[in-house]
Parts: structure tokens; C-alpha cells; sequence
């Protein structure tokens, strides 16, 4: 296993976006919050959450080997770069930091156990959307939706334990795009879904019905992605970088939707 293959597996880019969920929580609630504190927070609560995201990549690989053998031949484990040995090992160091990163976070910088909560919380999530989600079609997207989202909240909790209005405008946000943009990988993915029983909706009803449920979380996206302009919102361009991949998501599905037969 060579380096540039662990750091694949863990899909940075993914980790990195869900990072920026947690920048956008904290830097929202950070009124009051001393400037030392504060890039505390956003160091430790970065990494945290790379690391516990980055060990639901790749236990998500570890249980999805024999689809991405159809759909994804080109991810390290199905090309033999990673070996399902050091897949389970990468899995528990990157969990195992992350956590500790947490309850280091907790521990000297008076956090309370909510931080740790969170991110057992996510870890957890991460752990029975690969070994359950996947296969069980929608409950499993919702559960993509919530672990990347998360970070919203996880963000404000470690400024404070009150959370304002919008950051849950800004949670249901990036839910219903992640949700959105999962039900339209599983009109992508049908035929190595189909050869392993994964139920995903676009199996249960339907390519085109999928569609269209991925635009009305698209569009609850955006609707929600609006409210926050009428509140106290400290950062609306961090916002909008998000907000950029949802409106592709959102055209993606319309495209697909006009599309497909």
C-alpha cells in the first residue's frame, strides 16, 4: 500500500467539503467567542471531523468491494492497491484519532460531553451506513445526508451549546442536496446495484420517479438556502460555496429528468 493510496481511499475532497460544513457552524456562531478559542475550535473540530469522515470512507470501500468491482473498478481496494487487511486497519486509525481528538478537544478546553457525543455520533452513523445503508436504498441516503451535514451543528456546538435558527436552515440545506445527489448516483449505479441487492429507489420505483424526487429535495434545498438571508447569517459567502455544487446537483437532476425515458 502506497501512500497516495490510503489518502485516496479516504476520498479528501469529500472529507474537505464536509470540513467546510463544520467551518460554516462555527464561524456563524461566533459571537462572544474569544479569537483564541475560536481557531482552536476550528482546528480541532476540523480534524476531527476529516478524520472520523475520512474512517467512514473507508469502511464504506471495505463493505462495498464486490459492487465497486462493477461500478467502481478503479477505487483502490477492487484494483488490489489496498488489501482488505489494511482497508480494516486505515479504518481504525483514522477512528481512533478522531475520537481522541475529540475528547482531547472536551477534556482541556471545557467542551462538555456533547462534543464527544457528536462525533461517536458520526462515527457511528458512518459504520452502519456501510454495513446496512447502502443496501436498505433511501434510509441510506438519508443517513448520507446526516453524516455530512452534521457538521453544521457540530460546528456551532463547540462555540455553544445554544444554536441559532439558521444554522439548522443551513443543516436541512445541505441534507436535502446530499440526499438529492444520492438518489441520483443510485439511478447511476442501477445495474452493479441490481447484482447485489442494494434496493435504492431508482430500483424500487424507477429511474424517472427517482428524478423527481431528487429535484424536491433539490429544490427544499434551496428554499431553505433563502430563509437564512432573513436572519443574522455572519458569513453568507462560505454559504454559497456550498450552495454552488447544490445548483449543479439541481440542473444534473433536471437534465436527467428530461433525459430519461
Amino acid at each position: 500500500m502506497r501512500f497516495k493510496d490510503a489518502i485516496e481511499i479516504l476520498r479528501p475532497v469529500n472529507c474537505l467539503m464536509g470540513a467546510l460544513t463544520v467551518i460554516i457552524g462555527l464561524l456563524n456562531t461566533r459571537l462572544g467567542i474569544p479569537l483564541d478559542k475560536l481557531l482552536i475550535n476550528i482546528i480541532l473540530g476540523v480534524f476531527t471531523y476529516i478524520f472520523i469522515a475520512a474512517a467512514g470512507m473507508v469502511i464504506n470501500d471495505i463493505y462495498d468491494i464486490e459492487i465497486d468491482k462493477i461500478n467502481r473498478p478503479e477505487r483502490p481496494i477492487p484494483r488490489g492497491s489496498i488489501n482488505l487487511k489494511q482497508a480494516k486497519l486505515l479504518y481504525s486509525i483514522y477512528l481512533i484519532i478522531g475520537l481522541a481528538l475529540s475528547i482531547f478537544h472536551s477534556i482541556f478546553f471545557n467542551l462538555g460531553l456533547l462534543n464527544i457525543v457528536l462525533a461517536s455520533f458520526f462515527g457511528f452513523i458512518g459504520w452502519v451506513y456501510a454495513k446496512w445503508g447502502k443496501k436498505s436504498g433511501f434510509f441510506g441516503n438519508i443517513a448520507v445526508g446526516i453524516s455530512f451535514s452534521i457538521g453544521m451543528i457540530y460546528g456551532a456546538v463547540l462555540n455553544s451549546s445554544s444554536i441559532p435558527p439558521f444554522i439548522y436552515f443551513f443543516f436541512i440545506t445541505a441534507f436535502s442536496l446530499l440526499v438529492s445527489r444520492e438518489i441520483i448516483k443510485g439511478c447511476e449505479d442501477i445495474e452493479g446495484d441490481k447484482n447485489h441487492g442494494v434496493k435504492t429507489l431508482a430500483i424500487k420505483i424507477g429511474i424517472r420517479k427517482s428524478i423527481y424526487i431528487s429535484l424536491v429535495f433539490s429544490i427544499t434545498a434551496i428554499i431553505f438556502f433563502i430563509l437564512p438571508i432573513f436572519t443574522n447569517i455572519l458569513n453568507p459567502i462560505l454559504f454559497i460555496i456550498l450552495m454552488v455544487f447544490g445548483l449543479i446537483d439541481v440542473f444534473y437532476a433536471i437534465f436527467l429528468m428530461l433525459t430519461t425515458k
